[in-house]
């Protein structure tokens, strides 16, 4: 596959059989984002010694990033009338029930997180056909089936974020944007790799955490230390 100079003069600045310092990565990262017409995400991505296909090994849970994502994230809240006033007032962009139900199962998917409340799930249980492919099914092990609505979503725009390792055993989770300072960046990617330490499942055996690497949207992947990483977050 061709690349573009741009892609190329970035990758030529990273060493790839170099593992870097979490410092020294970010930085390199945000050299190498020079995308001009957008933002570029910043990606974690964890490669866990996991075997998703059994349940009491899969890897999925929240983590709230303390400086954000960076993006702006359109919150759904499905629930009973007298939730409604709650969810607006704490920044949800559309609330309702058997309405945005309707408008859901019509193909109307312009959210990116959605928040139920427990005695709304009849209703919502029956759209998992249409959430669940998307990862966007609320469940209440990570915190978005709750009667609390207004605290989950503003959780959710503060940057709360919903993770679950892939078939792989693999992470890939944006932790910010580009134009963040490398401190910030730093600091999200070492609270997600801790939260990732505590969801350690009791069924994997072995070497749990493989490798660590971070990356832009238009950039090339760069390894981290994983040892140096670990032991930041300890």
């Amino acid at each position: 596959m061709k690349r573009s100079k741009r892609y190329s003069s970035a990758f030529a600045r990273v060493d790839r059989l170099k593992q870097y310092l979490l410092n020294d990565g970010v930085k390199l990262l945000k050299e190498c984002a020079t995308a001009t017409k957008f933002d570029e995400t910043v990606e974690v991505t964890m490669n866990l010694g996991v075997d998703p296909r059994h349940a009491d090994q899969i890897v999925r849970g929240t983590v709230s990033l303390p400086h954000g994502t960076g993006k702006s994230v359109r919150v759904l809240v499905l629930a009973k009338p007298d939730k409604h006033k709650e969810a607006l007032e704490a920044g949800a962009d559309f609330v309702g029930l058997d309405d945005m139900a309707e408008k859901i199962q019509a193909g109307w998917i312009e959210f990116d997180s959605v928040i139920a409340t427990p005695d709304a799930m009849g209703v919502v249980g029956k759209l998992g056909r249409i959430l669940g492919p998307r990862g966007l099914m609320p469940n209440p092990k990570v915190g978005t089936v709750t009667p609390n609505v207004g605290q989950a979503v503003r959780e959710v725009k503060a940057g709360r974020i919903d993770f679950r390792v892939d078939r792989y055993g693999i992470l890939h989770v944006g932790v910010g944007k580009a134009s963040f300072e490398a401190e910030k960046l730093v600091e999200n990617v070492e609270e997600f790799v801790r939260t990732v330490l505590k969801l350690k499942p009791s069924g994997a055996k072995g070497n749990y955490v493989k490798s660590i690497s971070v990356s832009s949207t238009m950039g090339p992947g760069i390894k981290l230390d994983k040892a140096e990483v670990l032991d930041r977050v300890k």
